[in-house]
């Protein structure tokens, strides 16, 4: 750890209260997450007011970086091999207010304000709209806006 010293100003003192391995392996914050083999992290988007899980997606360490520097969700799209930030041309981005990393350190929990009230590519405004009932999976929510009055003739046909 390094601290004034009225005489020489900067010096390197042993700070015993943290392991060794931390201090040589730790360089960053995004240091401290637990990366996949691919260099990616689950992230969970939930609406900051009132709880909603509004979507899972993927980081890389460049998404999360963005992520950090402009204080909107950019995400690491798989089917596209590209940053995404979320909105770009939907207009629905996510503010992010807060910012938690899981105890294992391999999720991201992203408490946001999702502008525009829709989160999912399929108009509605959350990505959770299926329900098992019954033996089969049901559609629960509704539509918010089509698609395609979102996305013009680019409107998403699945997961992004």
């Amino acid at each position: 750890m390094l601290v004034n010293t009225p005489a020489n100003g900067l010096k390197y003192m042993p700070d015993t209260s943290i392991p060794r391995l931390w201090c040589m392996t730790l360089n960053t914050p995004l240091d401290m997450i637990r990366w996949n083999a691919d260099g990616l992290v689950p992230v969970i988007a939930q609406d900051h007011a009132d709880g909603c899980v509004l979507m899972v997606a993927w980081m890389n360490r460049e998404a999360l970086a963005r992520t950090l520097e402009i204080g909107e969700a950019v995400y690491w799209s798989r089917s596209r091999a590209r940053l995404w930030h979320k909105g770009e041309s939907s207009g629905h981005v996510q503010v992010v207010h807060d910012l938690r990393l899981d105890c294992d350190r391999d999720v991201i929990l992203l408490k946001v304000e999702q502008k525009g009230g829709i989160a999912c590519h399929t108009g509605r405004r959350h990505c959770f709209y299926h329900q098992y009932r019954d033996g089969e999976w049901v559609e629960v929510d509704p539509v918010l806006k089509d698609p395609e009055a979102i996305y013009g003739q680019e409107a998403p046909a699945h997961g992004r």
